[in-house]
């Protein structure tokens, strides 16, 4: 089986509410569906957000990566071929890690397709259920609390707590969603890189301090700030967790040789797909570190591929997957299958992506 040609489309879906953080407000998911299409007729699905403000890639450097360097050096080549395809994909051009996470993607699913088989299967795993936290974006603290009691009666046992750069409001928020939802919720919060070392060394001390429980604090500071992050994590007891701070295996062995986090939140726009997030989660299996599987603002079907990956690997052991839940539509035909906070996966081959409504290819 080899690869025909590449396509490129776009799809939208609208969320149900704003997506609020201290970086950006989203209204809907707009996103780059990569189609990569065989001579047997077959094809394989991935996709590609513009997330600028994380990962600096932009629909037009998508789309330019994909048309002018991917589409070409990929067409012809055999599947069979996988980790010499994906050497291409990686060594095509540096950074671009949405386009090349799009076409990895696309590839793993052509894979599975090929072999008849799911992709956490061909991972090494089985299918398992996946409960993923509930994002509540930044908002008024009442708005926030209403948000947060909605996500609780629907089955939510963690929600991930956006916050700003206001120290008393924040608290204020955290405080009064801890008071509404009670003990046993957990609450992971979400910084975004807003905080120097020394404001998230206070402001966690300070939620210790007043026993609100946080099980977990993602990014407080820059993400090249790798000398901060280890200075907060060794000054606090709450878990900290990097994000943005890690794309690549690099970068994940730098912060595993400093022990600069606790825990590392991996996300397939962040590692140029699913290949390079294995690498990271093997070296963090090798250093006794837990990993949390996340997403930007995305449809299901790279979501979905991130669930096989969760599925697949025991060393992610949170998952942080909500975006198609915040979505008012589900554009996409199969995949991974949403029933409140758990999500399991169909057996069909690669992703179980079975077609995708309102595609538009250009």
């Amino acid at each position: 089986m080899k690869i025909r040609d590449i396509h490129l489309g776009v799809l939208s879906a609208p969320l149900k509410k704003p997506f609020k953080t201290a970086l950006r407000t989203v209204l809907e998911v707009t996103t780059n569906v990569v189609v990569v299409e065989t001579d047997e007729g077959v094809c394989g699905y991935g996709e590609a957000p513009p997330t600028a403000v994380i990962t600096g890639d932009t629909n037009g450097a998508i789309r330019g990566a994909v048309e002018e360097r991917l589409r070409p050096l990929l067409k012809g080549r055999d599947l069979e071929d996988l980790n010499g395809t994906l050497d291409v994909v990686d060594g095509a051009l540096v950074h671009n890690t949405s386009a090349k996470a799009a076409v990895d993607i696309a590839l793993h699913d052509l894979w599975g397709k090929s072999l008849g088989r799911p992709l956490y299967s061909l991972l090494g795993g089985a299918s398992r259920e996946i409960r993923t936290d509930y994002t509540i974006s930044v908002n008024p603290t009442e708005v926030m609390v209403k948000d947060s009691l909605e996500a609780v009666a629907e089955g939510y046992e963690a929600l991930k707590i956006k916050v700003g750069t206001d120290f008393a409001l924040d608290m204020e928020r955290l405080s009064e969603i801890r008071r509404a939802v009670g003990g046993e919720i957990l609450l992971r919060v979400d910084a975004n890189q807003g905080w120097t070392a020394k404001e998230a060394i206070r402001t966690i001390r300070f939620l210790e301090d007043e026993g609100l429980g946080i099980e977990l604090v993602e990014q407080p500071v820059k993400a090249h700030d790798y000398d901060g992050l280890k200075l907060v994590t060794d000054s606090v007891d709450t878990l900290v967790l990097a994000d943005e701070a890690v794309f690549s295996p690099r970068d994940a062995l730098v912060l595993l040789s400093m022990r600069a986090a606790d825990l590392i939140n991996i996300k397939l726009m962040k590692t140029g797909g699913i290949r390079n997030a294995l690498a990271i989660c093997a070296m963090a299996r090798a250093s006794g570190v837990e990993c949390m599987i996340g997403a930007m603002m995305e449809t299901k079907i790279s979501v979905t591929a991130a669930c096989h990956l969760a599925s697949a690997i025991p060393v992610i052991t949170r998952a942080d997957l909500d975006p198609p839940i915040l979505c008012s539509t589900d554009p996409v035909r199969g995949g991974a299958i949403y029933n409140g906070s758990t999500i399991t996966l169909s057996d069909g081959p690669g992703l179980g992506i079975e077609g995708i409504d309102g595609l538009v290819l250009q």
